[in-house]
């Protein structure tokens, strides 16, 4: 029977390997982020992956974290992997370290001097590099290739015991000088990094690198699938290499799996780059909403549904490209249209007066919370004589498609009644102080009685009642950089307004706002409790309702 072709090229991977006789028991993943920094939006693919994988073969899941370069470690950032990972619901089985192998590795070096296929280098990382050349022309060997085992062995030892500076030499193993593979040209092993580490403190002060930890710590752990991104795919012979010095045949031997790596347009994911936009105060920490950390995504308000989704629909295939950010919030509206509910928010007031509605009357309008589920009930909303509307939601004089109230026009208040615009009043500057109109009384919404409105307005307005609204704090986040692909040149298409505060005005149910909620403000978009108090209350928005992004 052949494999099912809806799979994805890992699960046919996969399947082939148990048709060919891997135990389904040994099934292994892992998923190994290095702690320098916050995971971002194209750590929700490799997490899905591996955790979801996990779960179809019914297979453990290990957190790893790559702890090898204790310059830019911290504990702050393994809290907020681990929180992340936790907020998209998954549980990992095992939380390992590389820095738990530290010694064991040590040792594998050590088997691999003795073999002859590793040695100790006392020239400068500049000139190492020099001399690997391009993949054109042959590398040049250092003049310590040839050095002796004892003499290596003797140098490394000295190096774990803190006898050199930083810089002064390095252990590399001893592969290919001529390799078309660049990443074989005698890759270092380890260097010296005279830096306290958050685990293991000043135990250590020579530190493996990448590509001697990774394969290793897979094997450790027995890592039956190792997943990782494209970028590493020409770094899979040397990974090899790597498991061929110290695999035992009785145990399993890892298998590294490429996929594509999640790039979206109109933002940056690397971690130095972040780290720039910190320090020259761009942004104001790591989980800054205007970039996509999963930290920051989530102060935006994001749901692990919508993120989910994202990759989910994106699927898992070997091939790069850019997705466009459009999509990600098509699959965040898609969530909280089902699960925010509805209230009325105005963010730029213009007062508006309804002359033939008395001065003592406040109607309280039956309101849907949320028109997609009947389950969300209905809440009251208080109507006045004097409400507030939008600015924008009025002209004086009325133009060519413009279907919003202006002078002698009629349009229909949200849930309420029709109204119709009569006068204005301006302010010694020329700028309209308040817009008075009148009201049908028979045309409340609802209202079984009410007269035939068909063709009678062409837009509904949301409002709220001055006397009743309340101020509430709200930061309007705009797209950081202002080119599809600002990659290379990131800090130069920086967008100057990526950040707006307001303050808005809202009807009085939004009081009971509590941290964490979400909301749709009719009209205009979705909305994230970032603070509640009990004399404020501030929002980020998530969403507009439509999507602002240019095709």
């Amino acid at each position: 029977m052949g494999i099912e072709s809806h799979l994805h090229f890992i699960e046919r991977i996969i399947e082939e390997d148990i048709k060919n006789g891997f135990p389904v028991e040994k099934i292994r993943f892992r998923f190994p982020p290095e702690p320098n920094g916050y995971l971002h939006i194209g750590h929700v693919k490799a997490i899905c992956l591996n955790f979801e994988l996990g779960k179809k073969y019914k297979s453990p899941v290990n957190l790893r974290f790559d702890d090898t370069n204790p310059i830019v470690e911290n504990r702050n950032f393994i809290e907020s992997i681990k929180k992340d990972i936790l907020f998209l619901g998954f549980k990992w089985e095992i939380e390992s370290y590389a820095s738990d192998h530290f010694y064991q590795l040590y040792k594998w070096a050590v088997r691999l001097i003795k073999k002859n296929k590793a040695y100790v280098d006392d020239q400068s990382q500049k000139i190492i590099q020099s001399q690997r050349k391009n993949t054109f022309e042959t590398g040049i060997n250092s003049d310590y290739r040839n050095r002796s085992i004892d003499e290596n062995l003797y140098l490394f030892e000295r190096m774990k015991n803190g006898f050199f500076e930083e810089g002064s030499c390095v252990l590399r193993a001893k592969i290919n000088m001529s390799s078309p593979n660049m990443n074989m040209r005698d890759p270092i092993m380890y260097r010296i990094l005279q830096k306290k580490h958050h685990r293991t403190g000043s135990q250590w002060c020579i530190y493996p690198t990448y590509d001697w930890t990774h394969g290793q710590c897979d094997y450790i752990e027995q890592i039956s699938h190792s997943l990782c991104s494209l970028e590493f795919e020409n770094r899979r012979p040397l990974y090899n290499w790597y498991l061929d010095q110290i695999c035992d045949h009785e145990k399993i031997r890892p298998k590294q799996i490429e996929f594509s790596r999640l790039n979206l347009s109109h933002t940056i994911t690397s971690k130095r780059k972040i780290q720039y936009l910190i320090e020259k105060k761009i942004i104001q920490s790591w989980d800054d909403p205007r970039i996509l950390t999963i930290s920051g995504l989530r102060r935006k308000g994001y749901t692990s549904t919508a993120l989910k989704n994202f990759v989910h629909k994106i699927g898992i295939t070997k091939r790069n490209n850019i997705i466009d950010i459009s999509l990600l919030e098509f699959w965040i509206r898609e969530h909280l249209n089902k699960i925010a509910p509805r209230v009325m928010v105005v963010f730029h007031p213009i007062k508006l007066i309804i002359d033939n509605y008395s001065m003592n009357t406040t109607e309280w309008i039956e309101s849907e919370n949320n028109p997609e589920n009947p389950n969300f009930g209905n809440r009251k909303v208080p109507f006045s004589k004097f409400l507030y509307i939008e600015k924008d939601d009025f002209l004086e004089k009325k133009r060519k498609n413009f279907f919003r109230l202006s002078i002698g026009k009629e349009v229909r208040l949200k849930n309420a009644y029709i109204i119709k615009a009569n006068s204005i009043i301006k302010n010694y500057k020329g700028e309209i102080k308040e817009i008075h109109c009148t009201y049908d009384p028979k045309s409340k919404s609802g209202n079984k009685e009410k007269i035939e409105e068909k063709g009678r307005t062409k837009s509904t307005l949301h409002w709220v009642s001055i006397k009743h609204s309340f101020p509430i704090e709200i930061n309007l986040y705009n797209p950081l950089f202002l080119k599809r692909n600002p990659d290379i040149d990131f800090h130069t298409c920086i967008n100057p307004k990526s950040k707006d505060k307001i303050i808005g005005y809202a009807e009085p149910s939004l009081k009971k706002a509590k941290k964490g909620d979400h909301f749709q403000f009719q009209r205009i978009g979705y909305f994230y409790v970032e603070d509640s108090t009990i004399n404020k209350i501030i929002f980020n928005k998530t969403a507009y309702i439509k999507n602002q992004w240019k095709k």
